[in-house]
């Protein structure tokens, strides 16, 4: 997921999301970056989606109430959900301490904020085509 920094000067924003149930909700403040669908082999197999939206914020400004479960999905990163109806929430990377990632499916707003690239396109399943115009990575974005 995300590899970038976040960027400078940008102004406030609130974003809010949760599960299906409403039994784990968080909020963010801050300018999100990252906004990307992520095709990875770890998304696909953590979420059994054929791809994953994402945006990152900075993880000091999030809060998740009620009480997600967080497991390892791979040796380097750890993924929320909520323990009653599942919901895929979360992902924070080991070494991006400064960040978490929120998919964007679990946003209260998700068409305010539209996915701006594909990232791990290597590994996009066949029948998934891309039509949207969009910056596509073979794998991460600072690998390109």
């Amino acid at each position: 997921m995300s590899q970038a920094k976040h960027p400078a000067g940008s102004e406030a924003v609130r974003i809010t999301g949760g599960c299906r149930c409403g039994g784990v909700r968080y909020e963010a403040e801050g300018e999100p970056w990252n906004l990307t669908i992520c095709h990875c082999l770890d998304c696909r197999g953590a979420t059994g989606a054929p791809m994953v939206g994402w945006l990152t914020v900075r993880r000091e400004a999030c809060r998740l109430t009620g009480r997600p479960t967080w497991f390892r999905s791979s040796a380097r990163a750890e993924r929320a959900v909520c323990p009653a109806c599942f919901t895929h929430l979360a992902y924070r990377a080991d070494d991006l301490p400064d960040e978490i990632d929120l998919t964007l499916a679990s946003l209260d707003a998700p068409e305010r904020f539209p996915p701006r690239d594909h990232v791990w396109v290597s590994r996009r399943l066949s029948w998934v085509t891309l039509p949207d115009g969009l910056p596509a990575y073979p794998r991460a974005r600072d690998e390109a």
